[in-house]
């Protein structure tokens, strides 16, 4: 099965955790984006959704989807997201679009994170794919530094702001073998917003599409 119909499969596959009357947490990238899609088949069951990018508010307003302001809502029963990686314990990295922190926002508020992807995703441990970090602007090159002495290699990413108006490192050739604790210790550094790591509060359920099948992990 090509790539992209691995994502369509798997994105579809998500929908049955959708409950109807219910406010969907929608998260942002490739994958997303056919969730969002086959979300629209079902709309008018559902109550809107709250959204983790521009990008993603602007597809979903796009199909006549409801998006709620996450401080309008006490709780939400389920957020939908893609990943850069997974592993089998569920830890994930996120963040190649730049909405990692809005992502972890929206994960928090929820009752069960199903994080969907295609088998290219899964890894036996964190750290191939490089970790983005966002930084407060001012404190770019002082986090780098930081980043450094935990052994790895941060690259500014150029020309990009994230949708809270703070930039991206990405951390190339870091083995992340205890994912919660290196997660801890970035996001305890001066300026960092948050990193990519998402362990202390992983995902729930992980659907794979592997070949001709979707696969689920919990």
């Amino acid at each position: 099965m090509h790539q992209d119909a691995k994502k369509k499969a798997v994105a579809e596959a998500a929908l049955t955790y959708v409950k109807p009357d219910t406010i969907v947490g929608v998260g942002t990238g490739s994958t997303v984006n056919f969730f969002i899609d086959a979300l629209a088949t079902m709309k008018d069951r559902i109550t809107g959704a709250v959204s983790s990018s521009e990008a993603s508010t602007e597809r979903l307003k796009s199909h006549g989807i409801e998006v709620f302001e996450l401080n309008e809502v006490d709780r939400l029963d389920v957020y939908i997201d893609g990943a850069d990686e997974v592993t089998e314990h569920k830890h994930m990295i996120k963040g190649g679009g730049a909405a990692l922190t809005r992502e972890k926002i929206v994960a928090a508020v929820a009752d069960s994170f199903i994080c969907i992807v295609d088998d290219t995703k899964q890894v036996p441990v964190l750290g191939k794919f490089p970790l983005p970090v966002e930084v407060i602007p001012m404190a770019r090159s002082y986090v780098a530094r930081e980043l450094v002495k935990l052994g790895g290699d941060p690259v500014y990413r150029q020309g990009v702001i994230t949708d809270n108006g703070n930039v991206i490192l990405d951390v190339h050739n870091l083995d992340i073998l205890n994912p919660r604790e290196m997660e801890a210790t970035i996001n305890n550094l001066a300026g960092v917003v948050t990193n990519g790591i998402f362990s202390l509060r992983g995902a729930d359920v992980v659907l794979c599409a592997s070949g001709n099948e979707i696969k689920t992990f919990t």
